[in-house]
């Protein structure tokens, strides 16, 4: 059942670990994101850059409608189309960043979802639920299903596995 990954990419050249829970289920009960990578990457999320260059770590159908562009970030390309991103440099200065996970919170989940189980999970399931402030935010200052309002709000959500098209 465990099976040993080995990733090489522009982040990150021999890191290994171990897939040991089947793909999709046997989350913390304190997680139950709405939305799947795969959903989220077809959504559109990140401005479409980034997983442009590890795809070979995860299922090839995440990338089949998957909303990405290599060159840059492009915020036409989130559901949204705005900018909720802030850079990596900010993510890396607010200690957000562990070395394995070097693109943040995202990478941790698509990881999770495919079965690995590190001694982050706690941090990031922690981090996860505090976005929910945010989803309150926009139930308390929109009409249900206004997608139009707080959009920069309702993206940033989306990042984080919320399907703020239903808030």
């Amino acid at each position: 059942m465990a099976k040993r990954v080995v990733v090489y990419d522009a982040m990150q050249d021999g890191y290994a670990y171990w897939r040991t829970e089947p793909v999709g289920t046997h989350f913390d009960s304190a997680f139950t994101p709405d939305l799947t990578p795969a959903q989220m990457l077809k959504l559109g999320v990140f401005g479409g850059k980034y997983m442009t260059d590890c795809q070979d770590e995860f299922p090839r159908s995440w990338f089949t409608r998957a909303r990405l562009c290599a060159e840059r970030h492009d915020p036409r390309l989130n559901c949204f189309g705005v900018n909720a991103s802030q850079s990596l440099a900010v993510w890396r200065r607010n200690g957000w960043i562990h070395r394995q996970d070097p693109r943040g919170w995202f990478q941790w989940y698509c990881r999770y979802y495919v079965g690995r189980r590190t001694a982050d999970d706690a941090r990031q399931i922690r981090r996860w639920r505090a976005i929910a402030r945010h989803v309150a935010a926009i139930r308390k200052n929109c009409e249900p299903r206004d997608l139009e309002c707080r959009r920069r709000q309702r993206q940033a959500v989306l990042h984080w596995a919320y399907d703020s098209r239903r808030i």
